[in-house]
């Protein structure tokens, strides 16, 4: 990544920061560069649509690359599920926390900036990969490790396969503009573990 998220290192004395100021900069920036793009985005209009100056934003972020990149990190930065050690339990609890993460607003106009910008501005893209894509799958990854230890999956099985399957089946349905059945994350798991051969029970 070619530029620094946390601007605190670069902040001189002065009064301590707001944490509500911090939040509304970081809002404004995820809801304009969601919806019109990282290049639209300007200082300026951060600046108006959370309600301060350019001089605050510049005091926390020293530049819109930061801004931007602290943004997502921000959007990212959700607590993830506490394991149970039952695996398709985890697998469900993993499911539904992704779901929450990018169905909130601008979660998946996000991902779309992301994407459109990725030749331009590829540290956006190795961002939300870095905060939100690779944890939630290295948190799948787990879980199918455990089981395959615990004897629940044959030594041989596709686990890259499963967690495409798994993470994937958000994105499929979201696009195909299906809605979400209240046991969407249930029926997922259990299709993708019983693709690679789970003996499980719980």
């Amino acid at each position: 990544m070619t530029a620094e998220i946390d601007a605190g290192a670069t902040r001189g004395p002065g009064r301590p920061r707001e944490p509500a100021t911090d939040a509304r900069i970081l809002a404004a920036a995820l809801r304009l560069m969601a919806q019109g793009g990282y290049v639209r985005m300007s200082m300026e209009a951060v600046a108006a649509e959370a309600g301060v100056t350019k001089p605050t934003i510049y005091r926390r972020y020293t530049s819109k690359i930061q801004l931007a990149l602290a943004a997502i990190v921000a959007f990212c930065d959700q607590d993830p599920p506490r394991s149970s050690g039952a695996t398709r339990a985890d697998l469900v609890a993993q499911l539904r926390h992704l779901r929450r993460a990018l169905g909130r607003p601008y979660g998946m106009a996000l991902l779309g900036t992301v994407l459109a910008e990725e030749h331009e501005t590829p540290e956006l893209l190795a961002s939300f990969r870095e905060y939100l894509v690779h944890p939630r799958r290295t948190a799948v990854r787990a879980i199918l490790e455990r089981a395959r230890a615990h004897g629940e999956l044959p030594a041989g099985a596709d686990l890259t396969l499963a967690i495409n399957m798994l993470i994937g089946a958000y994105y499929a349905q979201y696009l195909a503009g299906e809605p979400f059945a209240d046991d969407w994350a249930e029926r997922v798991a259990d299709q993708a573990l019983a693709s690679i051969g789970w003996a499980g029970t719980g």
